[in-house]
């Protein structure tokens, strides 16, 4: 059989098993997985190292507009090549709609920003904040498209659809095998919140922590599941940050519900005593949810570990710390005023690795779920995620040697600081591949702008999750059909 390339001398890892192994590829794809394998146009001599499949980055803001205006500072190309360097062969970043705007305009808006400049193969979840019925009657065409994720907000006011929003949503994208993202803070114990701190004068950085109680995000999951199994929909909880909310979730999904969920590095790596470094350098470290403590960040590690989370997502939001990002109300402005968000796409893996398989928190299989296999599956990317004849060639070779110390210049962003600054990590991504196209090797870019592709998704597959009998939708429902024109 011809090769266009063999990675020879690896050890291969998969969600269940570890073997030393060769991969052939050809025109893209993966097309043998076995012992010895002669040929090939190039050999790569992975030397021993780990021949994992490609991250799968499921939760990043890149080229997106907040909902008050500040574009983000990645587009299309840095924030490809930063998440290339940090071992992933493909993103799902969001297009998202603001209010009076079409889904027809939101999707070429995002179009002409990723064609032309990724490097990576992406697709986008849709964010929905007008669930007007104009908008509704728009959403198939998007799902035919191969979009079929979308997410949707329970806070902040310009993006915040309501329960009723949501429901129409929900049973939107069950009739269309979609799955619905969601954001879930309580939006008005939020406000009540900042009212508070606000007339007692409390406005610095390091309060924006305690104006997001972990009440705001456990009530938030509860309703949100709520409503989702009224439906019987499939939704994916985002960036869950609490103890409380995890059991939440781990609780209704032991019940059968059909419910996915996810956690981010910054709320295993950082507290919210971040938020309090001098001056107004704890803004840097402003996110919603809220960081929060050492104890949450064991109870979260305990979560990864039984399995409750499908992924550990960077959910990259790179708002520079001037007056372009964070500080575009002023270099005092009170913590409401600030953007929300952190960057992390590069480290996002290597601080998984380095935190989680070297020090023994999870195995080489739960690293390769939590980073590629799980979000493959939940996301349909279905040519994504393994290390199978018929995937795509998406691998990355792994040294779970390699020691560094974090900075700025190896982020490859378009930010002028890393949360991670200084942090020592063990494990590093060699070398990545995307189709069968290196794209990173030895701390080089090899890709070229625009190479990346559009990838259309497959419908969510909820598996054997039996979900949730509402008696009285189903009645409503049978009902509607039986009276409808």
């Amino acid at each position: 059989m011809h090769y266009d390339t063999v990675i020879s001398g690896g050890t291969v890892v998969t969600p269940n098993e570890t073997f030393k192994a060769d991969v052939g590829i050809a025109d893209g794809k993966i097309v043998a997985v076995a012992e010895k394998i002669s040929g090939g146009e190039r050999r790569i001599d992975a030397g021993g190292r780990l021949v994992l499949p490609g991250g799968i980055e499921a939760h990043c803001h890149i080229a997106q507009e907040s909902s008050s205006g500040i574009m983000t500072a990645d587009d299309y190309y840095s924030g490809s090549v930063s998440a290339a360097f940090g071992g992933n062969s493909c993103f799902v970043p969001f297009a998202a709609q603001h209010r009076g705007q079409s889904i027809a305009e939101v999707i070429a808006t995002y179009d002409g920003r990723a064609v032309p400049n990724s490097v990576i193969d992406y697709s986008y979840h849709l964010i929905i904040s007008d669930p007007s019925p104009a908008v509704l009657d728009e959403l198939p065409g998007v799902f035919a498209r191969g979009i079929t994720s979308f997410k949707v907000f329970m806070t902040y006011d310009l993006m915040n659809i309501g329960d009723g929003g949501m429901l129409d949503i929900l049973t939107m994208a069950k009739t269309h095998g979609a799955l619905t993202m969601v954001h879930a803070e309580n939006n008005d114990m939020v406000k009540w919140m900042n009212r508070r701190f606000a007339q007692a004068g409390l406005t610095g950085p390091k309060y924006h922590a305690l104006s997001r109680p972990e009440l705001a995000e456990e009530e938030a999951i509860n309703r949100a599941i709520s409503l989702a199994k009224l439906v019987d929909a499939a939704l994916f909880i985002v960036h869950v940050s609490t103890q409380g909310g995890a059991d939440i979730v781990r609780r209704e999904k032991f019940a059968g519900a059909k419910i996915f969920a996810e956690t981010c590095p910054q709320y295993l790596a950082l507290t919210r005593a971040d938020l309090d470094r001098p001056g107004m350098d704890g803004a840097k470290y402003i996110c919603s949810p809220p960081l929060r403590d050492r104890e949450t960040q064991e109870r979260l590690w305990q979560h990864i570990r039984a399995g409750t989370f499908e992924s550990v997502s960077s959910d990259h939001a790179p708002y520079r710390a001037d007056a372009s990002g964070k500080f575009l109300n002023g270099m005092d402005a009170p913590y409401p005023k600030i953007a929300n968000g952190m960057p992390g796409i590069a480290m996002r893996l290597p601080y998984l690795f380095s935190e989680g398989v070297s020090k023994g928190r999870i195995t080489l299989g739960d690293f390769v779920k939590l980073s590629s296999s799980n979000a493959a599956r939940v996301f349909g990317l279905s040519q994504k995620g393994a290390i199978l004849p018929g995937f795509d060639a998406d691998i990355a070779i792994w040294n779970p040697d390699e020691s560094r110390k974090v900075t700025l210049e190896m982020q490859h962003d378009n930010m002028d600081y890393t949360p991670f600054e200084g942090m020592d990590i063990q494990g590093w991504p060699e070398l990545v591949m995307n189709h069968g196209r290196v794209i990173v090797e030895k701390g080089v870019l090899k890709a070229d702008r625009g190479e990346g592709r559009f990838i259309a998704r497959q419908p969510v597959d909820t598996g054997a999750m039996p979900g949730h009998r509402a008696v009285e939708f189903e009645v409503a429902a049978r009902y509607s059909h039986e009276v409808a024109p």
